[in-house]
């Protein structure tokens, strides 16, 4: 199975996240499920955790360790509609796996913060961008972000799965998330640094799933 051969590879390199991979094989299971009925991930943090949310999507949306080539009908089609830069497009694009970081949107956010809630502002956005079946990832190195709790209401609300990355602790976030991934650590800069490695592996295994090589 390739996800094991993925989480073997991460715990050869990282021993102190082999119990974390449990619940992570838990969200590659959940992510697989969500994007072969056509939902999306939604994704959030603060600070280095926003980075990472970012990060996340960015390796989700094309290609991250191999080509996602567009299919022969999705190619025809862009040339169909301009044949010089439907030819260029059907060379450059990849194929992408819906996902969108919530920590964006400056003038959503800003206008929201200032007219309503700031705490609210992720909330707000899982109202609009989530659909049932979605999955709604936070992020939280002490899980006890009041903005990622007020989100993961609205998510539990909507029927979106919900999954927490976090630290040793878990904080109140881990009270409420359907899926927690923990890593062994409590210092913020810490579990961060674990993070890196556990979102990685997460993207590698989902890509595996529908871009074979």
């Amino acid at each position: 199975m390739k996800n094991r051969n993925i989480l073997n590879d991460l715990v050869a390199r990282y021993p102190a996240l082999a119990e974390s991979t449990v619940a992570l094989e838990t969200l590659i299971d959940t992510l697989v499920s969500t994007y072969e009925n056509g939902g999306k991930l939604l994704a959030a943090g603060n600070g280095g955790s926003g980075a990472d949310a970012d990060h996340i999507v960015g390796e989700l949306m094309k290609g991250f360790c191999r080509r996602r080539p567009l299919s022969d009908e999705k190619k025809a089609a862009l040339i169909a509609a301009d044949p010089v830069r439907g030819k260029h497009l059907a060379e450059v694009l990849q194929q992408g796996l819906p996902a969108i970081a919530l920590t964006g949107h400056a003038a959503l956010s800003t206008a929201f913060s200032n007219d309503c809630d700031p705490n609210a502002v992720f909330a707000q956005q899982v109202l609009g961008y989530g659909r049932a079946g979605d999955v709604l990832l936070v992020i939280s190195t002490s899980g006890n972000a009041e903005n990622l709790m007020l989100a993961v209401t609205v998510a539990k609300a909507m029927g979106i799965h919900t999954a927490l990355l976090t630290g040793a602790v878990g904080g109140k976030l881990a009270g409420v998330c359907d899926t927690v991934i923990r890593v062994p650590e409590t210092e913020t800069y810490k579990v961060q640094e674990y993070h890196l490695p556990l979102y990685h592996a997460l993207c590698l295994a989902i890509e595996d799933a529908f871009f074979p090589q």
